[in-house]
């Protein structure tokens, strides 16, 4: 399957800022083919920056403006093949089964058992997929970016990533390992960046998405995490800035995959 993404932005940095940004393709050695272009400039001249690479193969371009600063950003890439799929050490495994800043698993335990019962493995992501997607409504701009999976649950709406926060906190609940991936999504509407839930099961990294606003066979993985507060696209190390603007593409050469929520699929 040959993939073609890109994302073009802009940003106004304030005064003595740090910038992380990440929306390159994660780093894979099983994919046949990957070509990559990113510019990044500043009035037309080139800004430095450094890349650093998480453990998930994630790649975050890390710049630093001294002065106020307007900044473009533009970054195309063509993968040809699938990814070969992520592992995880045990460390791992305990960090993505403990509460976080946005999975707040500890207080959807009553929750999660009083829905899911008895049921692991495969029928366990089902189910938490499919009750996710029954029970929000996925409305743009309607949570706050300090929202987690209570407060999604609470208010029974949200965007792509708190529907993913939801799934992981009721996953952590029964004990299996879950994180959040940020992905170029194929087939979404309305495009952007997108995130969706990982879960551990059968010693291997499968992916749901409770949206259903995409096939997850087509997704590329830009990075991984506890949240989205390990996986923003774009944040300060200090400082701030402004996003002025924002444009994704993602697509397939071809069909897009059909998508049948029972399958288990690894990102690739």
């Amino acid at each position: 399957m040959e993939r073609n993404v890109a994302a073009k932005l802009v940003f106004k940095t304030a005064p003595n800022t740090k910038v992380a940004m990440a929306i390159a393709v994660a780093n894979n050695s099983g994919y046949g083919s990957l070509v990559e272009t990113l510019s990044i400039t500043t009035d037309g001249v080139a800004v430095p920056f450094t890349e650093l690479t998480d453990h998930h193969g994630g790649r975050f371009q890390y710049m630093e403006f001294a002065e106020p600063t307007e900044v473009t950003v533009d970054y195309e890439a063509t993968v040809d093949g699938r990814g070969m799929p992520d592992t995880s050490e045990r460390m791992e495994l305990i960090r993505y089964v403990r509460p976080s800043r946005y999975a707040e698993s500890d207080r959807l335990l009553p929750t999660s058992y009083a829905e899911f019962g008895g049921l692991q493995g495969p029928e366990l992501l089902e189910a938490v997929r499919n009750w996710v997607n029954g029970e929000l409504r996925y409305v743009s701009g309607s949570s706050r970016g300090t929202d987690g999976a209570v407060e999604t649950l609470l208010h029974r709406r949200g965007v792509c990533r708190d529907f993913a926060h939801l799934a992981i906190a009721l996953l952590r609940s029964k004990d299996v390992p879950a994180r959040l991936a940020a992905v170029y999504a194929p087939g979404l509407s309305p495009m952007d960046f997108h995130a969706v839930a990982e879960a551990w099961i059968n010693d291997a990294w499968h992916v749901i998405d409770p949206t259903g606003l995409a096939p997850r066979e087509s997704m590329l993985r830009i990075t991984a995490g506890r949240d989205s507060s390990d996986t923003a696209f774009l944040s300060t190390v200090g400082g701030s800035l402004s996003l002025k603007s924002l444009k994704v593409s993602a697509e397939v050469n071809g069909e897009l995959p059909g998508e049948d929520p029972g399958q288990l699929v690894a990102l690739g």
